[in-house]
C-alpha cells in the first residue's frame, strides 16, 4: 500500500482534530516539573480541536496513586449529562517528568501529555503530537487553569508561548465554563 493511500484512509480519524504536515515539532517543557504540585483540579480555558471533548465545564483531576502512576479523572457536561472518563498517566523518563504519557484504555499506548509550562497554582500549558509516519502530524493544546476563567493577558502569553514553540493557535477555541455550577 502506498504511502498516499494510508493517508487518505487516515485524514477522516483526524479531521476533527489539528493537523500539519511534516514531523512534529519538539517544544521546550518545564523544568524541573513537580507532578506532585501539578496534581489536583484543572479546569480547560481553551484548545485546540479534540473530538473528544465536545461539552462544556471540562476539567481534568489529577491524583498520585500507590503506584507511582497518575489518576488522570476528565469529565464535562455533554447532551445534558456530566461524562466522566479515568485514564492513567506516566512519567516515560525521569529525566524529563514534564513529559508525561496518558491512556484512557489498557488497549491503546500512551499519548504525549507534555507540561510546556505551568506555575502550578494558576496555569498550565500542555502540548500532545503523534507523527503520522513523519509525513503529517496530529496535535492538540490546551491552556488550562485553577479557575474556570483566566485574566486575557494570561491567555495571550500561553498562546504566545505555544506559537514561540512553533505550535499554530489560529483554530484554538475558548471553552464554555458558564453554568457550570453543581455540574
Amino acid at each position: 500500500m502506498s504511502a498516499a493511500c494510508l493517508l487518505l484512509m487516515l485524514l477522516p480519524l483526524v479531521s476533527g482534530q489539528t493537523y500539519h504536515w511534516g514531523p512534529c515539532p519538539s517544544p521546550k517543557v518545564q523544568p524541573n516539573f513537580r507532578i506532585q504540585q501539578y496534581q489536583g483540579k484543572w479546569y480547560e480555558i481553551e484548545k485546540l480541536p479534540a473530538t473528544f471533548e465536545r461539552g462544556k465545564c471540562i476539567e481534568a483531576n489529577y491524583a498520585l496513586r500507590s503506584d507511582s502512576t497518575i489518576r488522570v479523572q476528565n469529565s464535562q457536561f455533554y447532551k445534558d449529562k456530566v461524562r466522566t472518563i479515568e485514564g492513567t498517566a506516566v512519567i516515560l523518563d525521569p529525566r524529563q517528568p514534564a513529559k508525561l504519557g496518558v491512556s484512557f484504555s489498557y488497549f491503546t499506548p500512551y499519548s504525549p501529555y507534555w507540561i510546556l509550562t505551568t506555575d502550578y497554582f494558576s496555569l498550565a500549558v500542555v502540548y500532545s503530537c503523534t507523527d503520522i509516519l513523519r509525513i503529517f502530524h496530529v496535535e492538540y493544546a490546551w491552556i488550562l487553569g485553577r479557575s474556570r476563567f483566566l485574566p486575557p493577558q494570561t491567555v495571550r502569553y500561553a498562546k504566545q508561548l505555544l506559537m514561540s514553540e512553533r505550535i499554530d493557535v489560529v483554530r484554538m477555541k475558548a471553552t464554555d465554563q458558564t453554568g457550570c455550577q453543581g455540574k
